[in-house]
């Protein structure tokens, strides 16, 4: 995974995408035990275009240019299959602007805050973030007081009791 982190680097460095972090469910692994998953989900910030329409085509011809094509949904960088997912509503704009800064081996790299990861658990509302997000919420360290913060500015406080009652 570290040689997918570096292209990934790479490409924020030459301007595919403005900012990048790793979200669901490798990005939940930062903060518990290890279970199984089959992407790396990496939330972008796109730059937008002339028209102001974002679209991930710069980011695919990018990697097609360095060999990596896509297949389906996702793209196989360095044996990782990664998933693009642009920042697609203000929950997920904020994770990433306060995601954290941390090293995966001698790489740097951002991962969502855990407490962004649960709120997105929770809206997204999936029934595989379901099955994941009483572990998580056991396993994770969570700031309360910041879960909380994002819950009420989302406007997500009836889920919420729904998922932790």
């Amino acid at each position: 995974m570290e040689a997918t982190l570096r292209v990934l680097n790479e490409l924020e460095r030459e301007g595919a995408f403005v900012r990048y972090a790793i979200g669901g469910a490798v990005g939940a692994i930062f903060y518990m035990e290890p279970f199984l998953t089959y992407d790396l989900d990496v939330f972008v910030v796109l730059p937008a275009t002339e028209r102001g329409l974002l679209t991930l085509a710069p980011v695919y011809e990018a990697l097609r240019r360095r060999g990596y094509p896509e297949a389906g949904e996702c793209v196989d960088i360095e044996g990782v299959p990664v998933q693009f997912l642009p920042a697609y509503n203000p929950l997920v704009e904020e994770a990433l602007a306060e995601a954290v800064e941390t090293l995966y081996e001698a790489t740097p790299t951002r991962v969502l805050r855990a407490e962004h990861l649960a709120a997105i658990m929770v809206q997204t509302g999936r029934d595989k973030d379901r099955q994941r997000f009483a572990t998580f919420l056991a396993e994770a360290e969570l700031d309360r007081a910041r879960l909380d913060g994002i819950i009420r500015r989302h406007g997500m406080e009836t889920r919420w009791k729904q998922w932790t009652t």
